[in-house]
């Protein structure tokens, strides 16, 4: 996973995070969904990307 996929997660995440603590209710997925954004940026692996055979990183250059 690349830098700005990582970051890009963490982001939304926080937001997701943030509606489902402050609004609640139906809110609660939102916190969930959040939770594992924020979980799969920090770790950088992510079991749909590795399932669905994608990479964000891109070709790497050869030495």
């Amino acid at each position: 996973m690349a830098f700005w996929d990582s970051l890009i997660r963490v982001l939304i995440g926080s937001i997701l995070v943030f509606f489902g603590v402050e609004k609640g209710g139906v809110f609660i997925i939102a916190l969930i969904v959040g939770l594992i954004l924020i979980l799969t940026g920090i770790t950088t692996f992510c079991p749909l990307y590795k399932i669905a055979g994608i990479s964000s990183k891109g070709e790497e250059a050869s030495a």
